[in-house]
């Protein structure tokens, strides 16, 4: 039987082995995901809910020892694994609270006697999910599809299953009937036979653009919905009437949170001509000065990227954008010693057509791009196959707006990161993905928007 090998990102030591599941085990639990269905469907949404409370309790309980896993899973800082940690327990119980808000029925006033819009759970969804949130990733999905009716099964990151096998047994513990979440250890070869079970009804993807052509693509052949949310290259305009210690203040954090892996970071920096200067090098002061290290050490900034070959990867990146002239300003060095480590860097006078404009650097590397004007800043960052996120930086909210609405993207922020809430709908557009998480627009993603009419 094969088995699944977790590597320590910051040591790069073996942490655990698990035993993949085969194909035909990976149906069976479906099939008993399915059987759950038809009983946990019938529950109110008030009885939802009270399960709902409980898993909140267990994430507090257990929020230390979460955290702790994350980060030797895959290398995010022990601050920042608390507070992903916190984000599914207000998750969680922001669905909990909500439910009626976001899908009680909706009277339309017609002809008949009585005429509404309900909201029916349609069956077991399949998350194939990231490791870059390995906690918040699947609450995400699993919150609102499990309160909307449905019951669901995980594929998770390989690199991550530890905390794959956690959040089952935190459903588990919050007294969920089996079946309503099950972690299915599957190879990324078998995915294409789950898709294809019949008691799959449809599929949520959080990973790369090749990823989710390639999950759209079965699940279109059999009729089944998916909302995917991939990639991002996301682009923040700094505005010359910026303030240059808060825009880099949010600059270095955008591209070092996470260390560098998040789907929705800042990643491309459009500054305007008239401050670009100034700008590159408070930039350059902050990002040399961000503390790379231990991600068990609360003083640490940034630690590991997740894996030996994303780290290769990504300097491979840097090195062909600087061969395609873009300048290399910070970094750009792979460091000696174990771990996926690799520095805060910094590409500068970038321009279309190169590697780091083109395309998303998923680690901690910044693209820096000048523009000579608002409109060609506007541009600029519309030049990009992605659509995820997108931020201004300037003094003036008012023209701040204005720009953030001619942005192509799903979100934009403006003076602060980009960042998912519960109360507002987060995914993509462009290669980016297609479908809503979060929010009203979220849940309903999954059920049958059903109309009754009663003569």
């Amino acid at each position: 039987m094969a088995t699944t090998t977790i590597i320590n990102p910051a040591t790069g030591k073996k942490v655990a082995e698990y035993q993949r599941i085969d194909v035909s085990e990976a149906k069976q639990k479906v099939a008993q995901s399915k059987n759950t269905f038809d009983s946990w469907k019938k529950l109110s949404y008030d009885e939802r809910a009270t399960y709902m409370r409980k898993l909140a309790k267990v994430f507090e309980k257990n929020k230390e020892t979460y955290a702790q896993l994350a980060t030797q899973e895959m290398g995010k800082t022990i601050t920042q694994a608390r507070k992903e940690m916190d984000k599914c327990i207000l998750i969680i119980n922001y669905y909990a609270d909500n439910i009626h808000t976001l899908l009680d029925n909706e009277n339309v006033k017609t002809e008949a006697t009585k005429s509404y819009v309900t909201f029916m759970p349609i069956g077991v969804i399949l998350a194939v999910m990231p490791w870059n949130f390995p906690f918040y990733q699947v609450i995400r999905f699993a919150a609102p599809a499990l309160m909307a009716g449905n019951t669901g099964v995980l594929k998770h990151a390989s690199n991550v299953q530890g905390s794959a096998f956690a959040l089952e047994e935190a459903f588990r513990e919050a007294g969920f009937p089996e079946g309503a979440f099950t972690n299915l250890n599957i190879s990324a070869g078998n995915v294409k036979d789950i898709i294809e079970d019949k008691n799959i009804v449809a599929v949520t993807l959080t990973g790369s653009d090749p990823a989710g052509r390639s999950v759209a693509s079965i699940a279109g052949q059999n009729l089944k919905k998916t909302v995917l949310e991939l990639g991002g290259s996301d682009a923040y305009v700094i505005l010359d009437d910026a303030d240059l210690e808060q825009a880099t203040d949010l600059a270095t954090f955008g591209r070092l949170q996470n260390n560098g892996q998040t789907c929705v970071a800042a990643k491309r920096f459009v500054v305007l001509d008239a401050i670009y200067d100034q700008f590159l090098k408070l930039y350059t002061e902050k990002m040399e000065a961000a503390k790379m290290g231990d991600p068990t050490d609360e003083s640490t900034y940034y630690g590991p990227m997740a894996r030996l070959d994303l780290r290769d990867e990504i300097h491979e990146q840097v090195n062909k954008t600087i061969s395609q002239g873009g300048k290399l300003v910070l970094g750009g060095n792979v460091p000696e010693g174990e771990g996926a480590y690799y520095p805060a860097t910094i590409l500068a006078d970038l321009k279309p057509g190169m590697e780091a404009f083109d395309n998303e650097l998923f680690g901690p590397v910044a693209s820096v791009i000048r523009a000579k004007d608002e409109a060609e800043a506007i541009e600029l960052a519309n030049n990009s196959q992605f659509g995820l996120g997108s931020g201004v930086i300037t003094g003036n909210k008012e023209r701040g707006e204005k720009v953030a609405l001619q942005l192509e993207a799903g979100s934009s922020f403006v003076n602060k990161l980009v960042v998912s809430d519960p109360r507002l709908p987060f995914g993509g557009i462009k290669n980016s993905g297609y479908g809503r998480e979060l929010s009203g627009y979220g849940i309903r993603e999954f059920v049958n928007t059903k109309s009754i009419w009663i003569d």
